[in-house]
């Protein structure tokens, strides 16, 4: 090859390297830099000086190396010539794939919201922790869950309960040491690692203390929001050796808060565990029962007290279990709606309610109004209630139809009067507030409402012609249910005095309870069975229980 060639093709490979987006150095066996691209001089003195040197230092692998507001990657290869040996080092600018890695990350165990480590990371944490514990180690699992957190995204909006999630977790941070860690598992559930602790009764204290913390005021655009956590407790190793065992027991104690006074705090417990087994049990029961379709209706009529004609009733609720035995709502109800079973239960009972449509108005009048009950949950559940609508309107008989309420959904941010109001007016169905005045409404809050009955609660009826404060909100209610042109019933009637004072001292005229009918199946009544007559409670009471075959129709 001629010189002129062999020095064109130099300076070609010479260009070639400039060109190279890559950062290449190579150093001599004396370590002097014989050579640095383009690229890697772009880098600053540290590329071409300090890198290779470092990268030389670890044959088997790449380096990653900040340099600036870069991260790079350096790797060290030998090139060796017959008369001398060289290190070459290649130097890759990899910032964005590292910033995609870190996001991958973060993703994968920060929680975005609040920035805590999420369930993966913890548990992870949790794994490792009790991997490496020695004989006297201990820590402490606390399950965190937010009290009526639904309330406040319906009440206040979702932001607000966004930025109620981020304020918990900050005030909760506030309260710890640098070795405890804070998560959030999902929704309004926290969940804390306290490590190490000594003894049960001083950890109890510091998670009193968090409890303590939450109960104070939350500001949130302008608002003053009022929140508190039930809390559960498991202790490693009194109470689990595996993080699965520790966490449900962390998660009973908390249901054990749940179900007696929200706010508390309680540690894990023996009998707890049996009681999650019974309720697990329950659980696989109840979604058999839907599956099987095991449910069925008790009716209730709503009586003129001053005629005894029935003017409506009420569809109640039951389970005919595996034994053939009724259940009672109470027993499952509220499980159902935690474990959002409620709303295919709902279409059940309307699907049955209109088969037995027929011997509704052979028993109580063919001009009677039927009353289901809906929870506040699913009143504020746009989907569902679009589908519930659209299911009653197709049977042609929703004007017979009253829809009950507790008072709780209408007080959610205009969701149920601005989306689901519009759509049960549109089929021609009625509105019912049940239970009123032992939820979250005030009397003033009535004029907000749009409703055609108003059902005063049992508490306020039971002994009125005893209680004279009692008379006194029971007067203020009805004047104000009137004037707003609601029809207004008295539950939970049970004894003739109850009667004489409604109607001695009220312009109420219609009452539900167990003095003029207890809910019974259709089957009993047309049976006219006694064994299901007046409930002890009413016969103490001197009532004149009349079955609903002895009232007269409307």
């Amino acid at each position: 090859m001629s010189t002129s060639a062999s020095r064109h093709r130099q300076g070609l490979l010479e260009a070639a390297i400039q060109a190279i987006p890559v950062g290449i150095v190579v150093h001599d066996e004396r370590g002097h830099c014989i050579l640095a691209n383009a690229s890697a001089r772009a880098l600053g003195p540290r590329a071409v000086d300090d890198l290779p040197a470092i990268a030389f230092d670890c044959p088997d692998a790449a380096i990653i190396e900040q340099i600036g507001d870069l991260v790079v990657e350096a790797q060290a290869c030998p090139v060796a010539t017959p008369e001398e040996t060289f290190t070459l080092t290649t130097i890759t600018d990899v910032t964005h794939h590292h910033a995609i890695q870190r996001d991958l990350i973060a993703r994968a165990y920060i929680d975005a919201l609040t920035g805590l480590p999420n369930r993966t990371m913890f548990e992870h944490s949790i794994e490792d922790l009790i991997a490496g514990a020695r004989p006297s180690d201990r820590f402490a699992l606390a399950f965190i869950d937010l009290d009526n957190f639904k309330h406040i995204n319906d009440y206040y909006s979702h932001a607000a309960g966004d930025a109620l999630l981020r304020k918990v977790a900050d005030r909760i941070r506030g309260a710890l040491r640098p070795s405890d860690m804070l998560a959030r598992i999902g929704g309004d559930e926290f969940v804390l690692l306290l490590s190490p602790v000594t003894d049960q009764a001083s950890t109890l204290a510091s998670v009193l203390d968090i409890s303590d913390r939450l109960k104070q005021p939350f500001f949130i655009d302008d608002h003053e929001i009022f929140a508190s956590a039930s809390i559960g407790l498991s202790l490693f190793p009194e109470h689990g050796t595996t993080y699965e065992i520790l966490r449900r027991q962390a998660d009973n104690a908390m249901y054990r808060v749940k179900g007696d006074v929200k706010g508390g705090v309680s540690v894990f417990e023996e009998t707890m565990s049996h009681a999650a087994t019974a309720r697990m049990a329950v659980e696989q029961r109840l979604r058999l029962a839907i599956r099987d379709r095991c449910f069925c209706c008790a009716f209730q009529p709503k009586v003129d007290m001053r005629t005894h004609a029935v003017s409506g009733v009420e569809v109640l609720l039951r389970w005919r279990d595996e034994l053939g035995m009724i259940q009672a709502p109470g027993d499952f109800i509220g499980l159902a709606i935690e474990l959002g079973l409620i709303n295919e239960i709902t279409l059940q009972v309307l699907n049955e309610t209109v088969r037995t449509m027929p011997d509704i108005d052979e028993v109580f009048g063919p001009d009677v109004s039927v009353s289901l009950n809906i929870a506040a949950k699913q009143a504020c559940d746009v989907p569902f209630m679009s589908a519930f609508c659209d299911a009653l309107g197709a049977t042609g008989m929703a004007r017979r139809f009253v829809l009950e309420l507790t008072e709780e959904a209408f007080f959610t941010k205009g969701r149920f009067q601005l989306e689901v109001l519009p759509r049960i007016r549109a089929i021609g169905a009625r509105v019912s507030i049940d239970d009123f005045g032992v939820g979250y409404s005030s009397l003033a809050a009535l004029a907000e409402i749009t409703a055609d009955e108003l059902k005063i609660d049992r508490s306020f009826i039971m002994d009125i012609d005893k209680r004279p404060r009692s008379q006194i909100v029971l007067k203020a209610i009805e004047s104000l249910g009137l004037a707003l042109g609601m029809s207004v019933v008295a539950e939970g009637v049970e004894t003739f005095e109850e009667v004489a004072y409604l109607l001695g001292a009220t312009q109420i005229r219609c009452a539900q309870g167990y003095y003029y009918a207890k809910p019974q199946l259709i089957e009993q009544i047309r049976q006219g069975d006694q064994r299901v007559s007046a409930p002890r409670a009413a016969q103490s009471r001197g009532s004149d229980f009349r079955s609903p075959s002895l009232l007269r129709r409307a």
